[in-house]
């Protein structure tokens, strides 16, 4: 467990080598970056077994005193972050490997594996970081990473534009969270984790002072995580390169908020509100995105707005007191997720093409490319036995057990809604008719080096559902293993499963009679399909209000800086001495006539004062 931290120390390593003498390297560079992100997946294992050998660790080093606070450079090494530790190397394995084949061409190829490494490190030092300052900073460097990765294509005006709205969108949560730390460090004098959740939920901390806090906590998770409102930039992020989309923007760095609550959980519970707030706004993000994946028809797109959904999803498990049920659904979505993403590509790369109204008929033309992209939207939709049907349940008895019935009615609809829009990509791009002859399209199957990645992930969205029960070398559950003191074994409600399982089944039905059969829908949902397709007016409103307010007030804080601290103030007190300067030094002329008339009449002065005074 010491070795841990090379971890992440081995890809942030790899950055500035491949960086500055990438194309000098073998593979130029990518190599190097591939083997660094392997370092960390067998760590990954070694750090594992020595885990469950002595259970949780911690280290740390000293890396400045400051006014009596010790700061530290430190890791934990419990559950959470070993189970995070895992998913975050073998996702961004899988997807270098990817990328070697997908990228190959680029003539920016070995700045793309060293950001890769950047953002591995980076995220890798946030899910060992042991005390919330060291988070923060790891946490920003996933967001500068995310932008230059976003922004790789930076010659494209949409990609450039997509990279700046995704980092100003995020930043906004960025400052509730800075402000939710220092809150908690005034309240405690600590920014260790592990003290900050002693003070909570000991008693220490105001339940009002916890309550902002943990809200400003999770202002950080909303940005990170794409959670209502801050959920419009993950759409438009997909202008960076589709192993990106896999990696950053659907297994990783979106599940960091997802992350953040769950590791600082404790504060929520103790903080009155606060999970609730998490509950509400995460099924609220949940249902909206969900119903935008129904209507759009570029498949990137869809994937993003499943994305959001699913993190809306597990946020509703965590504010419903499912931490085992969002966490084990933060693992089953990544994989599967990543395998939907890097299938994309694939398409994309045998075909051309990334509007689903353009495919049809793959299932012939790339016939394994298309199993493990189905097995993946299986797995999302909920289908028995794979991984996402496991974990959704675990999700949906979290929900009955801590929320009302008007919730768990609005989850299930939420199910179908989730199976609905896997369907309808199913039959439309792998079964639907074939347009290829208007598209001049000749499908092949990608190389090898694509693949392989794809059956990976493959495997591991059909056999993560297994977890759910036992997890190798603990001979127990990932609940038991998730809470390491208290275990929670997996317990099935099997009337919620069945009803579940119709719901699922209901969606294919529909989804197979609109998209196979021509079933018409009903015209009274086309107002609903219009607000959707037009994201519910959100970006216009975000525009309107940048145009009308933002710019408007900022014209007026510029003219008011202009005139009256800039012109006024700075440069008019400057001008008053100039001037004044320039009155007074006419009476220096150099002249002894001058002077001796100046204190001739100066000598009368002060007679007659002194006279009169008299």
């Amino acid at each position: 467990m010491e070795w841990a931290w090379i971890a992440a120390a081995a890809p942030l390593a790899a950055f500035p080598l491949v960086a500055l003498r990438g194309k000098w390297l073998p593979g130029r560079g990518a190599y190097i970056s591939i083997a660094a992100i392997g370092l960390s997946f067998v760590l990954f294992w070694l750090v594992g077994a020595d885990f469950l050998r002595r259970q949780a660790d911690h280290f740390s080093i000293t890396w400045f005193n400051s006014g009596g606070t010790r700061l530290a450079l430190g890791m934990i090494i419990d559950p959470l972050s070993v189970y995070m530790l895992g998913i975050v190397s073998v996702v961004a394995l899988g997807v270098q490997v990817y990328s070697l084949k997908y990228m190959e061409h680029e003539p920016r190829f070995s700045w793309y594996f060293a950001v890769q490494s950047l953002f591995a490190a980076s995220m890798l030092g946030l899910v060992l970081s042991d005390n919330f300052l060291l988070l923060y900073v790891t946490w920003e460097l996933v967001g500068l990473c995310s932008y230059l990765l976003i922004g790789f294509w930076f010659e494209k005006r949409s990609a450039a534009e997509a990279a700046k709205k995704a980092f100003v969108t995020t930043r906004i949560g960025d400052v509730g969270l800075l402000i939710g730390i220092l809150v908690l460090f005034k309240a405690t004098g600590s920014f260790d984790i592990g003290t900050v959740i002693q003070a909570a939920e000991s008693g220490q901390i105001s339940s009002g002072t916890l309550t902002v806090a943990a809200l400003l906590l999770f202002a950080g998770a909303m940005g990170k995580s794409a959670q209502f409102p801050l959920h419009v930039w993950l759409p438009d992020a997909m202008e960076g390169p589709t192993p990106v989309s896999a990696l950053i923007h659907a297994a990783t760095m979106v599940v960091a908020g997802v992350y953040l609550v769950a590791r600082a959980f404790p504060i929520f519970e103790a903080a009155p509100g606060a999970l609730e707030v998490v509950g509400w706004l995460g099924l609220l993000t949940a249902l909206l995105t969900a119903t935008m994946a129904l209507v759009m028809t570029n498949l990137k797109q869809v994937l993003a707005y499943s994305t959001i959904s699913h993190l809306g999803f597990m946020m509703l498990a965590l504010g419903s007191i499912g931490f085992t049920g969002g966490m084990y659904h933060l693992m089953t979505h990544a994989f599967a997720k990543a395998l939907l993403f890097l299938g994309a590509g694939s398409i994309a790369h045998g075909t051309g093409l990334t509007d689903i109204k353009d495919m049809g008929g793959l299932w012939r033309k790339m016939p394994l490319t298309s199993t493990l992209f189905i097995l993946g939207a299986l797995s999302l939709a909920g289908v028995p036995p794979l991984g996402g049907f496991f974990s959704k349940d675990e999700v949906l008895a979290a929900v009955y057990h801590n929320q009302g019935p008007v919730v768990l009615g609005l989850t299930l609809v939420l199910a179908l809604l989730s199976a609905l829009y896997m369907a309808r990509l199913v039959f439309v791009v792998f079964f639907g008719p074939d347009r290829s002859r208007e598209s001049g399209v000749h499908a092949h199957e990608s190389p090898w080096q694509m693949v392989v990645p794809l059956v990976a992930l493959a495997y591991l969205a059909v056999t993560s559902g297994a977890a759910a029960f036992y997890l190798p070398g603990t001979g127990e559950g990932l609940g038991q293993f998730l809470f390491w003191e208290e275990g929670e074994a997996f317990h099935p409600l099997w009337w919620l499963i069945i009803a579940s399982m119709v719901i699922v089944a209901a969606g294919f039905v529909i989804a197979w009679g609109i998209y196979q059969r021509g079933w018409r829908v009903a015209r009274a949902l086309e107002p609903v399909a219009r607000l959707a397709r037009r994201k519910y007016y959100m970006d216009d409103l975000y525009q309107w209000t940048i145009d009308r307010v933002v710019l408007v007030f900022a014209g007026m804080v510029a003219l008011f800086d202009r005139t009256v601290v800039n012109d006024g103030g700075v440069n008019g007190s400057g001008g008053i001495v100039a001037r004044v300067g320039k009155r007074l030094r006419y009476h220096e002329t150099g002249r002894v006539y001058n002077y001796g008339l100046v204190m001739a009449g100066a000598i009368v002065v002060l007679g007659l004062m002194v006279t009169l005074l008299r």
